[in-house]
């Protein structure tokens, strides 16, 4: 906002597992980054609050405690796929959304039910959402557009 109009930008979202190996069920938050990164509930917690604070200097609302579950998110990726094939604007409405459900209202991000409604709220076609979520539609698209991104 602040260079436009001199300054125009069109988002387009790239797949990106964090944790690819991360299994459906996912796994508490505390054990998860105990385990990768050593740290302590107090440290967890004070990282947790200044990155809160960062997203609310630009308007974004992380949950206060912070997420219990942290989730293996591919199957939010083929339904943003076919978003961006849609219409590019469906496309950052539907990310905008995912983000909101996983870090505000701490929801699993590979729900199919989350997923298809949240593609419906972007504008999208319940039924078809739905279709690509019970397939494996757009699944090879995704792994290929990602795998330039993959860092294990």
């Amino acid at each position: 906002k602040r260079v436009a109009p001199e300054v125009t930008a069109e988002l387009h979202f790239q797949p990106f597992e964090l944790n690819p190996q991360m299994p459906p069920e996912g796994q508490d938050t505390f054990e998860h980054l105990n385990q990768k990164y050593g740290s302590s509930r107090e440290q967890q917690a004070q990282a947790r609050e200044a990155i809160r604070q960062r997203g609310a200097a630009v308007g974004f609302e992380f949950s206060a405690g912070g997420r219990p579950r942290v989730y293996n998110t591919f199957n939010a990726h083929p339904p943003l796929h076919w978003a961006e094939l849609e219409d590019p604007a469906k496309q950052v409405a539907l990310k905008k959304l995912l983000l909101k459900a996983y870090f505000t209202d701490s929801q699993n991000p590979s729900d199919i039910e989350v997923l298809v409604r949240a593609a419906t709220e972007a504008g999208l076609d319940a039924a078809r959402a739905r279709e690509i979520l019970a397939g494996d539609e757009f699944a090879t698209e995704t792994r290929e557009r990602e795998r330039p991104h993959v860092l294990c």
